[in-house]
């Protein structure tokens, strides 16, 4: 694949035999995110799992400590006083059934993370094969399936973000902006780090880490030493 000139000079700047320090790999990658828009900062982590393997599935959630960078709208599945709650709490779209033929058939998808209360996911079952594939089908395990909307909604907006093996048992999640500072993304990404590790399958034999490395949306990647991370 043919890179751009300033794609091939940003990798110059980037050692690719070298695993660097968080604090170093950091520096890095706001060195190298050289497009003219906020660059997103992603944090990918290569595991020994089988996704296969139900046991060896990983899904979860954690809170960055300064957000994503990104504003995040929220969709809500509720009914009754649920509906006042996500209201209050800021969701973005609230509703119930009368969703359902919109998402459908109208496409409309202009939301980035579902939340419903555990009364509603048979309504919202009906929606798996649109939400399914796009990783927006509310779970427990996330922390989208629940009667406290308020406390889901306020953890999203605040930088919530969930974290789950891809088809390669890859991890991928985005831990802020090119502008933000080196200590707030280096925080982020430890925090993000540290609730990978102690998600580790119990089932898991051998080395469950095997590659971690950050970028920018359109730069090289950094590896890091995954054996720091346990």
């Amino acid at each position: 694949m043919k890179r751009g000139k300033k794609y091939q000079e940003a990798a110059k700047l980037v050692d690719r035999s070298r695993l660097y320090e968080t604090d170093e790999a950091v520096a890095l990658v706001k060195k190298t995110a050289f497009a003219k828009f906020d660059e997103t900062i992603e944090a990918h982590f290569r595991t020994g799992c089988d996704g296969r393997h139900a046991d060896q599935q990983i899904r979860g959630a954690v809170v960055l400590p300064h957000g994503t960078g990104r504003s995040v709208r929220v969709l809500v599945f509720a009914k009754n006083q649920k509906v006042d709650e996500a209201k209050e709490a800021g969701a973005d779209y609230v509703g119930g059934d009368e969703l359902i033929p919109k998402i459908q058939n109208e496409g409309w998808l202009d939301f980035d993370v579902v939340v419903a209360t555990p009364d509603m996911m048979g309504v919202v079952g009906r929606l798996g094969r649109v939400l399914g594939p796009k990783g927006l089908m509310p779970n427990p395990k996330a922390g989208t399936v629940t009667m406290d909307v308020a406390k889901a909604i306020a953890d999203i907006k605040a930088g919530k973000v969930e974290y789950r093996l891809d088809k390669s048992n890859i991890i991928h999640v985005p831990i802020g902006k090119a502008s933000f500072t080196e200590e707030q993304l280096t925080e982020n990404f430890q925090t993000l780090a540290d609730a990978i590790v102690k998600a580790r399958p119990a089932a898991l034999k051998g080395t469950f880490l095997k590659s971690v490395v950050i970028a920018p949306t359109m730069g090289p990647g950094v590896k890091l030493n995954p054996a720091k991370f346990g």
